[in-house]
């Protein structure tokens, strides 16, 4: 998350916002939707269901930040207009989701759905993190920065963001929050122009290496070994389901509103298949659901018709998030140029006269 903040702009996201908002919201409520009625037509009655089902229709709702530039990065899209659509989309999608992960959270400690009081507190607790953090980033930060940057210390520069973000992970905490999107603001407000280009490309080669060398296997390790293949054998209707209905989903929910905000029917259907890679983040929040005891990672319980919902929430986000880039490439690859965020230029001459 702190990488996938560094790879980001705040100017970029700042950029038409409510269009980006109305996709994101789209591509919230209706996998939201679908997660939740697919979760209380499988899963047996119990006093964990409806927060269960709550948590599918969660996870289904999560487009993975990271996983969605790594793959338009890949298509050469990033910074094209379709590509700025998804990733602002996914920024403000996964915001919704980390929001409702943690009124989930809360409702799974307190064991009862939270009165008025008890949710406008937790968004006023929202809102007061994010003043903070991008009122350091915008104001503090750059001063900090600016004796930071003459020293051109790649060291130093990287322990200062690991410190940052560590400490906003802890403000998130404090907050209610789940850590990671203390680790995400951190790393957006770590800019080029603001700690200068040699420390930013040392700092960000630094924690893309530990992240892809060493972190990121060990998380998707720990979490596959979790993975029971027996339960989800058990129930393939659930699973199919669930993989067709998060697909789905992000089609309608994020594709028609990118429709109506001036796409074309291509770029707008881009946008749908784009924003349903689910990737590590829900991973994360598989994680903060069996650690809050709303479900568990072993097998699914015999009798009663029970989903194995842990390793098929796993089995969706991975099939997703590599289904995602085939599908985009099917969709786009015709139509680069058009997508493109400048204009094809023309050929060189190849006289050397004409060239002179």
């Amino acid at each position: 998350m702190l990488l996938a903040g560094i790879e980001l702009k705040p100017s970029e996201i700042a950029e038409h916002t409510v269009g980006r908002f109305l996709v994101a919201l789209g591509g919230v409520i209706v996998p939201l939707g679908f997660g939740v009625a697919l979760g209380l037509v499988f899963l047996p009655p119990g006093g964990t269901r409806s927060l269960q089902a709550l948590l599918i229709g969660i996870a289904m709702a999560i487009t993975a930040i990271p996983a969605s530039i790594r793959i338009l990065s890949e298509l050469g899209l990033l910074r094209a207009p379709v590509g700025r659509v998804i990733i602002g989309a996914a920024l403000f999608d996964d915001v919704i989701g980390l929001l409702l992960l943690a009124v989930l959270t809360g409702l799974g400690t307190a064991g009862v759905i939270p009165g008025a009081g008890a949710l406008a507190l937790m968004l006023g607790k929202i809102v007061l993190f994010f003043a903070i953090t991008v009122g350091l980033g915008v104001h503090i930060y750059p001063k900090v920065s600016r004796g930071l940057r003459t020293l051109q210390a790649t060291s130093v520069e990287f322990s200062v963001l690991t410190a940052v973000a560590l400490a906003y992970g802890l403000l998130a905490e404090l907050l209610g929050m789940h850590w990671i999107m203390g680790a995400f603001m951190a790393g957006l407000f770590f800019e080029p122009d603001r700690v200068g280009l040699r420390a930013y490309a040392g700092s960000k080669l630094i924690i893309g290496g530990v992240t892809a060398g060493v972190l990121g296997p060990v998380f998707f390790a720990s979490i596959g070994a979790r993975i029971d293949f027996s339960s989800i054998a058990g129930a393939p209707v659930f699973l199919v389901a669930l993989i067709l209905l998060a697909f789905l989903g992000k089609l309608i929910g994020a594709g028609l509103p990118a429709r109506m905000i001036g796409l074309s029917a291509r770029n707008a259907t881009a946008v749908g298949v784009g924003m349903s890679s689910r990737g590590a983040v829900e991973l994360v929040v598989l994680s903060v659901a069996v650690q809050a005891g709303i479900i568990a990672d072993g097998p699914a319980p015999s009798g009663g018709g029970g989903a194995p919902i842990f390793s098929s929430l796993v089995v969706m986000a991975v099939v997703t998030t590599l289904m995602a880039p085939i599908v985009l490439r099917a969709i786009l690859c015709n139509s680069r140029p058009q997508n493109s965020a400048d204009p094809p230029r023309p050929d060189p001459p190849r006289d050397p006269a004409a060239r002179a």
